[in-house]
């Protein structure tokens, strides 16, 4: 290894509470040559971020504590005032945040944010630093730059808003750039453009980077080497090809046998449980088959047919709005007794939307959605109210959906209680034995919400949905913000309650390849309006739709072998679905491909990229 540009040794960090200092982060030592890639992984509460932010020396020096050496090209940091820490910061190493809208100041435009950093550490005046700004935008390939540094950070997306963030961190040109799950909430053809984005210029500038994440597929497309990282310590390190091929540690094995590996259920027709492998031990965890069978024969439990929601925008004259969001538009699928539908794709394609207006949370404009027969569109809030202990929602972030001020016992009994399903005589033990059917125990249910990791909040949500008995549970992305093994867990847990309960579930994803294993159908949405639906086999192994490639073509592969692979950076953002008022949308049409497996003949909007596709160029 060459002489590295940063290294830590003996890192040790403690945090002051009410009964003392408690340790986090235990003897971290590392070390990151010039265009080296450094990936840092584990899962929530490792010990990772904290390891990035006492390098970086943004922790709170009065709750923390920091003893160890920090170097940057010789310099030790932890040794400098805040004032010459400044002049560091920015300047010699920078930082991309997981969240680039808590990142980003709402009320300033993009240029003015940029510039401000040019100002502060290069000492250009405005006029100079919004030229290079714009120089800078431009070299993160932000189409149209020059008018975006105009706009504020709420008017482009999550993936422009990341690329925001790559640009002001890259303004000084560092020497260490470090990237805290900078990924982990974006879609994943987004995912792959940021990657290879920060791929791309890291070469440009020849840095060393610090990836920080929890996921394995994105280690093993962008790291040279690997520290896996486990209750503040770092248990196993070396090179990422030697690290996934024989893992020596138990908890790597772990991480390792959570990661779901598109491709993995070729030629299965059924979903499957991870494989688990207990992190203490090492030893696999017994993973049964799913063994129950969805009977296409019978009367479909859900039939969706037309259904399309609208969004007024604001502006226009008198207010009357100059547009409409075309949320969802004129979807149809069915769903069978136990069977599990997924519906994948980016976001704003319409996934939550639709999703939501199945169970009445958002209004629908048209069309049709019957439970066991029965239409519930049109239903007032009080007709409707049998139908929804038969339906019930996940969302995607446990914590906002459970109050804080309510134990979780009461949280759980309340629906039900709502419902005349139990009475409170009855109620605890009903609590006790939701508890114990997600895998946690009867004497939680005194906790309050902040007592527990996000797993087994999730786990929470589940009980309180199954407390009203559904049929149908519409999970969205209710997996998503989960670190790989948890998520591994809940959706076997769901496998196990759909199996023992003949669950049905509405499962909205953009993650392929989780999809995949848990589902019997999918239905790709683009845009508000399904574009291609099927068996899960026949859509992973003969997806027809060109916006179906681009977003198996975008999923992370855990195979070091792939890392020197460069997809081409693309640019593209999803389409704004607003519409002017008068809009109507075309008649599409559809081809069957195989039985139950249809695809909406693309328009002339996807030639370039069949003919992209057709020559293999990647997407």
């Amino acid at each position: 290894m060459t002489e590295p540009v940063f290294s830590v040794s003996g890192l040790e960090v403690a945090f002051r509470g009410r009964t003392g200092w408690t340790p986090v982060v235990h003897d971290m030592s590392m070390q990151i040559a010039r265009g080296e890639t450094l990936a840092l992984v584990g899962e929530s509460g490792s010990g990772k971020s904290v390891t990035s932010l006492a390098s970086m020396r943004l922790l709170d020096p009065e709750t923390s504590r920091i003893r160890g050496k920090v170097q940057l090209e010789g310099r030790d940091l932890l040794t400098l005032s805040e004032p010459q820490m400044r002049g560091v910061r920015g300047n010699d190493m920078a930082m991309i945040f997981q969240e680039p809208m808590t990142s980003l100041n709402p009320s300033m435009k993009i240029g003015e944010q940029i510039a401000e950093v040019l100002e502060a550490h290069q000492s250009m005046d405005r006029k100079a630093a919004l030229t290079e700004t714009q120089r800078l935008l431009e070299r993160v390939r932000i189409p149209a730059a020059r008018q975006r540094m105009g706009e504020y950070p709420h008017q482009s997306s999550g993936g422009m808003r990341q690329r925001f963030m790559i640009a002001m961190a890259l303004a000084c040109r560092p020497r260490l750039l470090i990237a805290d799950e900078p990924t982990t909430a974006l879609d994943v053809t987004i995912q792959a453009q940021i990657l290879e984005l920060i791929k791309v210029l890291q070469e440009e500038e020849d840095m060393a980077v610090l990836f920080i994440t929890h996921d394995m597929g994105v280690v093993a497309e962008v790291a040279d080497r690997t520290i896996v990282m486990y209750r503040g310590r770092a248990v196993e390190q070396g090179p990422t090809e030697a690290l996934f091929a024989a893992p020596e540690q138990p908890y790597t094995r772990a991480l390792l046998s959570a990661v779901p590996r598109l491709g993995s259920m070729t030629g299965s027709r059924q979903p499957a449980r991870f494989p688990l492998v207990e992190a203490e031990t090492g030893k696999p965890l017994p993973a049964r088959p799913v063994e129950a069978r969805v009977d296409d024969s019978t009367a479909p439990l859900l039939q969706v047919r037309g259904l399309t929601t609208r969004y007024a925008t604001g502006g226009g004259f008198l207010g009357r709005g100059a547009g409409r969001v075309h949320a969802v538009e004129g979807i149809d699928f069915d769903i069978h007794p136990g069977e599990t539908l997924a519906l994948v794709g980016e976001s704003g394609c319409g996934k939550s939307s639709a999703g939501r207006s199945i169970l009445g949370l958002t209004p629908a404009q048209d069309g049709s959605v019957k439970l066991e027969g029965e239409e519930l569109l049109g239903l007032s809030r009080r007709a409707i109210r049998p139908y929804r202990r038969k339906m019930q929602m996940i969302f995607q972030d446990p914590f906002a959906s459970l109050d804080p001020r309510f134990r979780i016992g009461d949280a759980i009994a309340e629906p039900m209680l709502t419902h005349g399903l139990v009475s409170r005589a009855e109620a605890p033990g009903r609590v006790a034995d939701l508890l114990e059917k997600v895998g946690l125990t009867g004497d939680m249910a005194r906790r309050y919400p902040n007592e527990f990791s996000g797993g087994q909040r999730q786990r929470l949500c589940i009980a309180r949905a199954l407390g009203m008995t559904p049929s149908l549970i519409v999970a969205d992305e209710a997996v998503s913000a989960l670190d790989v093994s948890i998520k591994a867990q809940v959706i076997n847990l769901m496998l196990d309650l759909q199996e023992e309960m003949g669950l049905s579930y509405l499962f909205i994803s953009h993650d392929m390849a989780v999809v995949e294993r848990m589902s019997h159908r999918v239905a790709v949405m683009y845009l508000g309006e399904i574009v291609e639906i099927g068996p899960r086999a026949a859509i992973f192994e003969n997806p027809q739709h060109p916006y179906t490639r681009r977003l198996l073509s975008a999923v992370p592969v855990p195979d070091p072998a792939r890392r020197g692979m460069r997809r081409g950076l693309d640019v593209r953002e999803l389409k704004s679905p607003v519409r002017p008022l008068d809009y109507q949308p075309p008649k599409r049409e559809w081809r069957e491909v195989s039985p139950g497996h249809r695809v909406q003949v693309p328009g002339p909007e996807w030639a370039g990229e069949i003919a992209e596709q057709a020559a293999g160029i990647p997407a």
